[in-house]
């Protein structure tokens, strides 16, 4: 009931600046795009909902920021939709602790990308309409640091994740950590390859085959909460770092350049997406992280996003994690 008020007040609200026909020509381009289709009534509420996302994203190009933003696949829904489809929904117990990774302490080569060191790298994945990003994070994190050691770059299972590491304090498409799912695969001996065991974008049953397993856990190392020059020092001299921060709606249209936001926390309470991070440069004098999303290619840069380094921006250095094999 609250949320249907929510959008009523919203579409109230919106109703003001009604669209014109330039926006219903744009955002009829744009459905055609995405494969959109709509009934009746949700098509005005849709248009409407386009059309201010359209008028936001134009006045923020037209200001001086150090990132654009664009229409994409999510710009027919208002920040609260999409929070609950692609967000946590549950409040990760993502506490301060002193963790267990031992700084090489430099130096640090000024930027690195692990895409373009070998194949180390499995493509953009898309995690659909449940918030499972924590499982996306942990097996990009685990796939890389398989590759390095072995030399074999293989896709894993995020759907195994979903379905069976509940014990370890992680909530399937409600949220959950990839510093808790490296703990599951460890205890649990393995994860599956995404062949073997596809994602289905719901959570089911556990269907977890240990003569199946493709990839293991030995070591769960947790980089120590707002230290983010240890997470520098792991990236530069081990392997991408899962991280978690907090997704706002300035970042829900993201199109490039380096993100940065006043509108964020920087606590490990508000925290409620995980990405991994494969890289990080500078540019023009801002250093950024290179990070790994789960929203597809077709979002931000080819699935990817640049956001500040340096200033726990959004809360990223909350709790970063990476395991070993």
């Amino acid at each position: 009931m609250v949320n249907t008020l929510l959008f009523l007040a919203f579409v109230s609200a919106a109703s003001a600046f009604p669209p014109s026909d330039r926006d219903e020509s744009h955002f009829k381009s744009w459905m055609a795009q995405h494969n959109k289709v709509y009934s009746m009534k949700e098509y005005e509420e849709r248009l409407q909902i386009f059309t201010e996302n359209k008028r936001r994203i134009d006045k923020h190009n037209e200001g001086n920021h150090s990132f654009t933003m664009a229409l994409n696949l999510f710009s027919d829904m208002t920040f609260s939709e999409f929070r609950k489809s692609f967000l946590w929904s549950e409040p990760q117990n993502c506490s301060a602790t002193k963790g267990s990774y031992v700084s090489s302490n430099g130096p640090h080569l000024d930027s690195i990308d692990w895409r373009k060191k070998g194949n180390y790298v499995t493509d953009v994945k898309n995690q659909g309409s449940c918030g499972s990003c924590w499982t996306f994070s942990t097996t990009g994190c685990l796939e890389s640091v398989t590759a390095i050691r072995t030399g074999k770059l293989i896709p894993l299972s995020e759907q195994q994740l979903v379905d069976c590491a509940q014990d370890f304090n992680n909530h399937g498409c409600n949220g959950g950590l990839p510093s808790q799912a490296f703990e599951y695969i460890m205890y649990n001996k393995g994860l599956m390859t995404e062949t073997d065991y596809p994602y289905k974008a719901m959570e089911g049953t556990c269907k977890y085959k240990p003569g199946l397993a493709a990839a293991f856990v030995k070591d769960v190392v947790n980089i120590t909460a707002y230290d983010e020059m240890g997470m520098v020092d792991a990236v530069a001299t081990r392997n991408p770092v899962s991280f978690a921060f907090e997704v706002t709606s300035d970042f829900m249209h993201y199109h490039q350049g380096v993100y940065t936001s006043t509108r964020c926390h920087n606590t490990t309470d508000k925290v409620n997406h995980a990405v991994l991070a494969v890289g990080y440069g500078e540019d023009n004098g801002t250093p950024y992280w290179i990070v790994k999303n789960s929203w597809s290619s077709s979002w931000g840069i080819d699935g990817y996003f640049l956001i500040e380094r340096g200033k726990n921006m959004c809360g990223l250095a909350a709790c970063s994690s990476f395991p070993e094999v």
